[in-house]
């Protein structure tokens, strides 16, 4: 930890011995530093004003000082003079640095430059800032110092905020299109008995009162949020944390936001006309159109989005004839792809989609009928069984999410997770027998629907790293840099 600034310790120092305390308390501010630009352009000159914020700017002339606060609706310049400003008010900015908060009154006027400004009338300090702030106002360069002081971020690059206010806009919109159609939001456990809902590894945890090992989920409450279709609830939705114990890289993060839907009497068909609706009314609703850029790319979001099937384009992009085990070895040492001894078909066919396939789906669009030894949870079609009815949305070669004509058979389900368990590692993956006594009682058909709402925030900002938009990612610890 930094040691605080001398000179600004004894500016502290000085604040109280002239009789003002340097960590104010509850202030009340009439504006907003926006609302005070608004107010002027809307009543001109003379209007008062009281705003509260960080100051970012200091240009002292001698005996007329302009500075400027910092809220998080944005800044205004604020006009300090002797012998027209208040003793007191003169007295406190003394003992002001870039970086302290303040609160100042007095009444708004546009400068000879044009600059709409508080001439200040009172002061009154808020907070002593005993560290300088980054760079003078530059930005942070260091995108490893950017993560893990995310406070310094968003008080040095002003973008940052808007990428976080954006992503707030962008769940609140989410939120609105479902509930407009019917969906009721809930809750489900994030610590579980069972691993189950996702092929990937968990972090483990120990629940000392009960004395059992527990899982923190590594999907969305899927197992759980289809029960409550059992239970009559028809359309139901969560905005959740999902945590899964695996690499970090652009696209992914141990911890990120998953929203899981799940509506009774649909297929797959109808959840991918869902997403597609869904992503376009909310990038027309935050962003103001369908229309889209991310990183070179210009995107349309507006549906309908193309379909393609997951076997004509391993066909065409891995020249994959076939799923045998041997065939696909030899796609992949042909491609010159990494692989693992151990791999079973399923994993082999999944990396080679991922090699070959993902780099070209530019998108939007949507990869259709997956293999369903890939699929434990999807329904197959009922003319070909080795195809399920599952969609994952893509754009600029990444997955957005997953979805599915939902697997309502208990007998067919209770095989496919013993079957899923047999391959899986020791102690990884166990039968949820509650889930499929659920089922025993009746599960309507139904669609389901998995978004990652970090990607989705990523598409809609146009960030190209996943902790990019997240306020604090997981990082090594200070020690271990």
């Amino acid at each position: 930890m930094e040691n605080p600034v001398p000179e600004r310790l004894d500016k502290a120092a000085r604040l109280r011995d002239l009789g003002f305390e340097p960590f104010g308390r509850r202030y009340e501010s009439s504006h907003t530093t926006a609302e005070a630009h608004e107010l002027f352009e809307k009543a001109g000159e003379g209007q008062q004003v009281t705003c509260a914020g960080r100051v970012t700017g200091i240009r002292d002339h001698g005996k007329a000082t302009f500075f400027d606060i910092r809220d998080s609706s944005g800044s205004i310049q604020a006009y300090l003079k002797q012998g027209e400003s208040p003793d007191s008010a003169v007295e406190i900015f003394s003992c002001v640095d870039l970086g302290d908060f303040v609160g100042l009154g007095g009444e708004v006027f546009k400068t000879r430059t044009g600059e709409v400004t508080v001439m200040v009338r009172s002061l009154t300090p808020l907070s002593k800032a005993f560290l300088v702030l980054p760079e003078k106002w530059h930005g942070l360069r260091d995108p490893e110092l950017r993560f893990r002081k995310r406070y310094l971020d968003l008080i040095a690059n002003p973008d940052v905020a808007e990428t976080f206010k954006a992503r707030t806009r962008i769940l609140r919109s989410v939120r609105r299109f479902l509930e407009e159609r019917g969906f009721m939001e809930v809750e489900t456990p994030m610590m579980q008995n069972i691993a189950g809902g996702a092929t990937a590894r968990p972090f483990r945890t120990h629940h000392n009162a009960l004395d059992i090992d527990i899982f923190l989920r590594v999907a969305g409450g899927e197992l759980y949020l289809k029960r409550l279709l059992v239970g009559g609830l028809d359309k139901v939705y969560e905005l959740s944390r999902v945590f899964r114990n695996e690499g970090i890289d652009r696209q992914h993060n141990p911890e990120f936001t998953m929203l899981e839907a799940y509506q009774s009497y649909a297929d797959y068909n109808v959840m991918m006309e869902l997403t597609e609706q869904m992503v376009a009314s909310v990038a027309e609703e935050v962003c103001g159109t369908t229309k889209v850029k991310f990183g070179d790319l210009d995107l349309d979001l507006a549906s309908p989005w193309p379909r393609l099937s997951y076997f004509d384009l391993l066909k065409k992009h891995a020249e994959v004839r076939s799923l045998e085990h041997d065939e696909l070895v030899k796609r992949a040492k042909a491609l010159n792809l990494e692989i693992d001894p151990a791999w079973d078909p399923p994993a082999l066919v999944d990396e080679l989609f991922k090699e070959t396939v993902e780099p070209h789906l530019t998108g939007p669009l949507f990869v259709v009928d997956y293999p369903a030894s890939l699929c434990p949870l999807a329904k197959c079609k009922p003319d070909q069984p080795e195809i399920a009815e599952r969609f994952e949305p893509y754009f600029a070669g990444m997955e957005l999410g997953n979805g599915y004509s939902e697997l309502n058979d208990p007998v067919e389900q209770e095989r496919r997770f013993r079957e899923q368990a047999a391959r899986a590692e020791k102690g990884e993956e166990a039968i949820d027998e509650d889930f499929v006594e659920a089922l025993m009682h009746g599960m309507p058909p139904a669609g389901g629907l998995g978004i990652g709402i970090d990607r989705l925030v990523m598409l809609l900002t146009n960030s190209q790293s996943i902790r990019d938009v997240i306020l604090f990612p997981l990082l090594r610890p200070v020690s271990d840099v």
